[in-house]
């Protein structure tokens, strides 16, 4: 009995001290935080404490000073409340019985698209023209990556005059995760660089179309001059000066108003696999699938990705992101170029392939798909150096 209770008493003193531990590490986390920053930016530093975080939308009354879009008219996000209960009549669709359950929460609310906004950035793209804008999609507990992207390829810099920006898409922690740590950490990494996007939907694996449709809908209010879009995942590499000549090239033909290019999938069908992340069961999809692009990373043109936006409004959300981007092309006759500098399966399907990390195909490559932190790190080091001696134009 007495070690009945002593179990007991130690059992209470779990869940405490648990807590405890993850306030501990965030503040830890915190403090790193700070330090990496102070020691960027110096003592002029310290004024970032003093600013708030950016609030659930941006808004026309907003307190805060901030340079009207282009048109003169004050741009905002106008999906202020959250406001998405489940379409009843779904379920007496016949097929409806029949789906996969999983599915089940995707199909009754998909009609659900746009959210109010947690964490916005406006002035993102008022400074000026931007020639291209760096969008990654991340979630909350990835900072390592977000930290690997910020000092390789996102770094937002000017290049021969073209200007580079950065943003991050995020939505919020999935259920079971310490929800208010994770957001204080996000939002304290916001006040230091200034380049995240969240929205108030849960970031699942299905809730990836409702980034792509969120970030086309923002895009669209608040970017009317930028030139340029990547969209990619935050464990790629991405050679910055081979997509810049990209599109450098693409604009002496006079081949970028409706350009969209990566590596595109031609004749896929959907997967019926239940064990495939990938899986779509017949009652949602029963056709093979339209050319699209794998989403590690893609180029397009900003005339196009306001054309995306417009149409994307008029189909079904989708629960697979790079496939449903894929019928919206589709439905604006437009074909995605396949590109062979655009490896979102790696350069070598095989992942043990040393062909996967030799830098002379980073070198001569634009994206390649997947890198850890580290990896990423050290593969844009050593492409960086001057030393570094190719024979010959690497090919695949």
């Amino acid at each position: 009995m007495m070690d009945l209770c002593l179990r007991r008493k130690r059992g209470a003193l779990l869940k405490p001290l648990l807590s405890l531990f993850l306030v501990c590490a965030s503040f830890l986390m915190l403090h790193r935080l700070a330090e990496r920053h102070a020691a960027v930016c110096g003592p002029d530093c310290a004024s970032f404490k003093k600013e708030p975080v950016r609030s659930a939308w941006w808004s026309s009354n907003s307190s805060e000073d901030s340079e009207p879009a282009s048109n003169q008219t004050l741009a905002f996000w106008d999906a202020q409340v959250l406001n998405c209960s489940e379409d009843t009549s779904v379920r007496k669709k016949d097929w409806f019985a029949r789906l996969d359950g999983k599915f089940h929460q995707f199909v009754l609310h998909r009609h659900c698209r746009y959210f109010p906004m947690i964490i916005n950035h406006p002035e993102k793209c008022a400074d000026g023209d931007v020639h291209l804008l760096m969008v990654v999609k991340s979630v909350i507990e990835q900072h390592d990556r977000r930290e690997a992207v910020r000092k390789t390829w996102g770094r937002e810099h000017t290049w021969d005059g073209r200007k580079i920006k950065t943003l991050f898409l995020l939505g919020t922690p999935t259920t079971g995760k310490d929800t208010n740590n994770l957001q204080k950490l996000i939002e304290f990494e916001d006040q230091i660089y200034k380049d995240i996007l969240q929205w108030d939907f849960m970031d699942t694996f299905f809730n990836l179309t409702l980034k792509e449709v969120n970030f086309l809908k923002w895009f669209d209010i608040f970017c009317p001059r930028v030139q340029f879009v990547f969209k990619g995942d935050d464990d790629v590499f991405v050679n910055t000066h081979n997509l810049l000549e990209l599109i450098r090239f693409k604009v002496e033909e006079h081949k970028d108003a409706n350009l969209f290019v990566g590596d595109t999938i031609s004749k896929a069908i959907p997967i019926r696999n239940r064990q495939s992340k990938y899986y779509i069961p017949k009652e949602l999809y029963d056709k093979p699938y339209p050319p699209y692009v794998g989403g590690g990373g893609f180029l397009m043109s900003s005339q196009l990705a306001r054309r995306l936006f417009v149409i994307s409004e008029k189909l079904e959300l989708y629960p697979i992101d790079d496939v449903f981007l894929g019928m919206c092309l589709k439905n604006l006759d437009v074909t995605p170029e396949m590109h062979p500098g655009f490896r979102t399966f790696g350069i070598s399907r095989h992942n043990s392939s040393p062909m996967n990390r030799e830098p002379c195909f980073y070198k001569y490559l634009i994206v390649v798909h997947r890198l850890s932190p580290q990896e990423l790190l050290d593969m844009w080091s050593i492409v960086h150096r001057q030393e570094l001696a190719c024979a010959h134009r690497a090919t695949v």
